[in-house]
C-alpha cells in the first residue's frame, strides 16, 4: 500500500515554517539561542502535540538546565579533592540515579526531557558562554510561545479542514 502525502500535512508544514522563521528572526534579532525553544518544539511534536505534557517538557527543561548549572558548582567544590573528572562523572551520575529513582513518583520534574536538557546544556555551555538563565527563560517563555503556535496552527488547520468535512459528507 503506497502512502500519499495528505493535503492537510502539507499545509501544516507551511505554517510551521513560517512559525520557526518568525522565531528564528526575534531570537536573532535579540542574539538569542534557538536551541532550548526548538527543544521544547521537537519534544511536543514527540508527545504528538498533546498540550497536556507541555508542562513536563517545560520543567525538564528547567530542570536540565538546573542541574547543568549544579554540575558546574559541584565540580568548581569537588575537583581541588576528587579531580575535575571524577567530581563531574559523580554528579552525572547522582543527576542520571535522580532522573530515574525519581521518574515516577515526579515525572513532571524527573524525566527524559530533564535529561536531555542536562545533556545539551552541557554541549552548548561549550560551544558558547554558558547562559543557563537565559536558556531556562527561553525554555519557559519560548516553550509557551511555541506550543501555543503549534496549537494556533492545530486550530487553523481545524477550521481550514471543517468546511471540506460538511460538503464531503452531502
Amino acid at each position: 500500500m503506497m502512502l500519499g502525502i495528505r493535503k492537510e500535512r502539507l499545509i501544516f508544514g507551511v505554517f510551521l515554517i513560517l512559525l520557526i522563521i518568525a522565531i528564528e528572526l526575534v531570537l536573532h534579532h535579540w542574539h538569542l539561542p534557538a536551541w532550548p525553544v526548538f527543544m521544547v518544539m521537537i519534544f511536543f511534536f514527540e508527545t504528538h502535540m498533546d498540550k497536556s505534557k507541555a508542562h513536563k517538557i517545560i520543567m525538564g527543561g528547567l530542570v536540565g538546565i538546573a542541574c547543568y548549572v549544579a554540575t558546574v558548582k559541584f565540580v568548581e567544590l569537588a575537583a581541588p579533592s576528587l579531580g575535575i573528572a571524577a567530581a563531574r562523572l559523580a554528579f552525572v551520575c547522582t543527576v542520571v540515579y535522580a532522573i530515574v529513582a525519581f521518574g515516577e513518583v515526579l515525572p513532571a520534574i524527573f524525566n527524559n526531557y530533564a535529561f536531555m536538557f542536562y545533556l545539551v546544556s552541557g554541549l552548548a555551555a561549550r560551544a558558547d558562554q554558558p547562559a543557563p538563565l537565559l536558556w531556562a527563560g527561553l525554555v519557559v517563555v519560548g516553550g509557551i510561545v511555541v506550543v501555543m503556535g503549534i496549537l494556533g496552527i492545530r486550530l487553523i488547520m481545524a477550521k481550514i479542514s471543517q468546511p471540506q468535512a460538511a460538503t464531503e459528507g452531502h
